[in-house]
């Protein structure tokens, strides 16, 4: 793996060099761009508004419109000297209960290693949190944006999250929610009695992109002429009368299947 930033831990007085990985890769196919007629891949260009010329990319600077058409260009430098400490830290700023996270604020995982110089104070913080069953909130500045995150241990590693600012979560009340359903103590039973017989210990190895695979499937017999055929139909909505005779027909399903 390839680091993407280095810097430290500011953990009270505690200054730990650390270099940032990734945590997360992506597993989607890499589709091209084709002109329909030809199938001749698609070039997209950086062309400017005002002359139609392209422009090479090394010829490209940030700006920001401050007025009407008038633009303050921003440089590597700029982005730096915004605030030289934060480009560099990761800056632990209050510990909590990882179980008081809300997981809609969660993001992106990344993997932090140590400097040589830093082993023993890493090795210090990974076991603190292990022992205080607690995590870190912290904030950091990741291609020149401000970041939240979250620091916990995994194993031997520590790992920061990636997290959502509480105003880029959307408010669901805005949704058309179900309100005074009445629901019998019966139907209520069954499906605690679904979940139980559905719930096994957590094993993220268990699941992976069943889509991409179907989606190679597909491109496999359209590759040998054939016309290809959807691997199964559109789920149909259920409908309140059949409730309970769904619940039981699952139940009977997982009991057949455990059999």
């Amino acid at each position: 793996m390839r680091a993407i930033w280095t810097g430290a831990i500011s953990f009270g007085l505690v200054n730990i060099p650390v270099k940032l990985f990734s945590g997360a890769e992506s597993t989607s196919l890499d589709l091209d761009m084709l002109r329909k007629n030809d199938l001749c891949p698609i070039k997209y260009l950086r062309v400017c508004k005002r002359d139609n010329q392209e422009v090479p990319f090394e010829e490209i600077v940030k700006g920001y419109e401050y007025t009407d058409g008038e633009y303050i260009v921003l440089t590597d430098e700029d982005f730096q000297n915004a605030n030289v400490k934060k480009t560099k830290l990761i800056d632990i700023l209050d510990f909590v209960q990882e179980s008081e996270i809300d997981t809609r604020y969660f993001e992106k995982p990344y993997y932090l290693e140590p400097d040589k110089t830093g082993a023993k104070p890493y090795a210090l913080l990974l076991e603190a949190l292990k022992r205080s069953g607690k995590v870190g909130i912290a904030t950091y500045v990741l291609r020149n944006k401000g970041n939240l995150g979250v620091l916990k241990p995994y194993d031997d590693v520590l790992v920061l999250n990636q997290m959502r600012y509480a105003s880029e979560v959307r408010n669901y009340k805005e949704l058309k929610l179900p309100e005074n359903q009445s629901l019998r103590d019966q139907e209520i039973e069954l499906a605690l009695t679904l979940i139980g017989q559905l719930t096994v210990p957590f094993d993220p190895a268990k699941y992976h992109d069943t889509y991409v695979e179907d989606l190679k499937r597909i491109i496999e017999e359209k590759s040998k002429g054939l016309q290809p055929t959807p691997a199964e139909e559109a789920p149909q909505p259920t409908k309140v009368v059949d409730l309970m005779a769904l619940l039981k027909e699952s139940l009977e399903k997982k009991k057949r299947e455990a059999a």
